[in-house]
């Protein structure tokens, strides 16, 4: 959820600490929420040297960590800065935890006969290779069913697709691998 700024917003006085320990008063545009903790957009004065040999005041914008850098001004309010939250999750993300990416990952080892060949993993496993393609589950189960391929236990790919594997022998009567 993002709030516009009302009508005629001005950015508001904020204490920004630099890094040796020094405040100076800066100005807040913004804050924004990350899963990791908020950030503010905020912007302070400072000189720049023009083309022509002048200087000139401009301000420097940057993103900072409230927590580390900066510090309320007395008695300013800061109900009217724009604030972007993160939007909380839905009842069954709550009750679930966040979804895995979808699709699974085939990793070819290029074994000898009477060796596994070929690993299927869930797309997200960390000893999958990065750059195979994703497969559907159709294309995972087909490819899991061929004599030399394994399903990869660490990531949980042999939870979740050797049960619909086995529903398929069933059927058809027989062991496939």
């Amino acid at each position: 959820m993002t709030t516009s700024p009302e009508p005629g917003f001005e950015p508001v006085p904020i204490r920004v600490v630099l890094p040796d320990g020094q405040e100076i008063v800066g100005r807040l545009y913004a804050r924004r929420q990350l899963p990791e903790g908020w950030v503010y957009l905020i912007s302070i004065p400072v000189y720049q040297n023009t083309a022509d040999g002048h200087v000139e005041p401009v301000e420097y914008r940057m993103w900072l960590r409230p927590q580390d850098h900066l510090r309320p001004v007395d008695g300013v309010s800061y109900d009217s800065v724009p604030t972007e939250r993160i939007e909380p999750p839905s009842l069954v993300e709550q009750i679930l935890g966040p979804r895995r990416p979808s699709g699974w990952v085939l990793e070819n080892l290029g074994g000898r006969r009477g060796r596994s060949q070929a690993v299927v993993h869930a797309a997200d496993c960390g000893e999958a290779p990065t750059n195979a393609p994703r497969l559907s589950l159709d294309r995972a189960l087909d490819a899991a069913g061929r004599p030399g391929v394994r399903l990869c236990s660490t990531c949980g790919a042999a939870q979740e697709l050797d049960p619909a594997l086995r529903a398929f022998d069933a059927e058809s009567g027989g062991d496939k691998r």
